[in-house]
């Protein structure tokens, strides 16, 4: 054989390999992008991904619960654990804990914050998303602002 039949042959059958390994790499891109996420029941949802074990996650976990209980039936809230459950985190392509990832009705990642969120920035950003959803009472009640009198004279 020619040896430019030969050259011929290799250069084919290494377009070959590239067009296969970039095909499957579209492929797997496209079937799971990050933030695309099954809808929770037509409501808008705020996943925290964490692990019981990280000290923010621990800081987040009673505020989660507190708004869990408060907006139910109004927003859904969902913790998941990346070291027990890494496949339920895959879809959502973090690159650090805790991640917060607020979702539409719809399932579509609207905003995502990365470390710790005080309930209130949390229920600023859903009020800026175009989510109303109640203050809480300590949150909606103004904090006092008065000094004590001193009592006794110098």
């Amino acid at each position: 054989m020619a040896k430019i039949g030969k050259v011929a042959i290799v250069v084919v059958l290494a377009a070959a390999v590239v067009t296969v390994i970039a095909t499957k790499k579209a492929a797997t891109s496209a079937s799971s992008p990050p933030g695309k996420v099954p809808a929770a029941g037509g409501l808008p949802r705020l996943v925290d991904l964490g692990s019981t074990t990280c000290i923010p996650c621990k800081m987040l976990a009673p505020i989660l619960e507190e708004l869990g209980k408060e907006c139910a039936g109004r927003l859904q809230v969902d913790f998941i654990d990346v070291n027990q459950n890494p496949d339920a985190a895959k879809p959502f392509g973090i690159k650090l804990i805790p991640t917060q990832v607020f979702l539409d009705a719809s399932g579509k990642e609207l905003w995502r914050h990365e470390g710790f969120i005080s309930k209130e920035d949390i229920l600023a950003k859903w009020k800026e998303l175009g989510v109303d959803l109640p203050a809480s009472p300590a949150t909606s009640q103004p904090a006092s602002t008065s000094i004590p009198a001193k009592s006794g004279s110098t």
